[in-house]
């Protein structure tokens, strides 16, 4: 690497590390704005977060009025936030990927593969759940 590289990767990687090395509430706050732009990014773009949302809300909402106990409504509350966990992290697989490469390349293929089916799995295992509490 010549000394042009050098100096172009530290003046990029300054504000980052600038931004990390800070601790306190300040940034405590940054990172809540950094979480709130997240939330309103997916909100915006990914039309699965928005659907699992949506159908998200109104389960919690049933957890906290019919849950047979506390333990089993906590269980059902976590199934759901889950959900939206996996979706979010696939989101953000997907858009690295999209970021990385215009192209299909296999490997960016099967990330996206695979963070799909983390989603898949956690669909299942709220299904469960749900069933699993409800069922008569």
């Amino acid at each position: 690497m010549n000394s042009i590289d050098h100096r172009a990767d530290n003046i990029l990687a300054t504000p980052a590390a600038k931004l990390k090395s800070s601790g306190g509430l300040g940034r405590l706050w940054r990172a809540f704005g950094y979480s709130a732009r997240g939330f309103a990014a997916a909100w915006r773009v990914e039309a699965a977060f928005r659907q699992e949302v949506v159908l998200g809300i109104p389960l919690i909402l049933i957890a906290l009025a019919w849950a047979p106990d506390r333990w089993q409504g906590l269980l059902l509350i976590a199934s759901v936030l889950q959900v939206w966990l996996i979706e979010l992290i696939n989101s953000a697989i997907e858009a690295l990927a999209d970021a990385v490469s215009g192209e299909i390349h296999p490997l960016l293929g099967r990330a996206k593969d695979i963070g799909s089916a983390a989603v898949a799995i956690s669909l299942s295992l709220a299904t469960v759940v749900w069933v699993t509490v409800f069922w008569p």
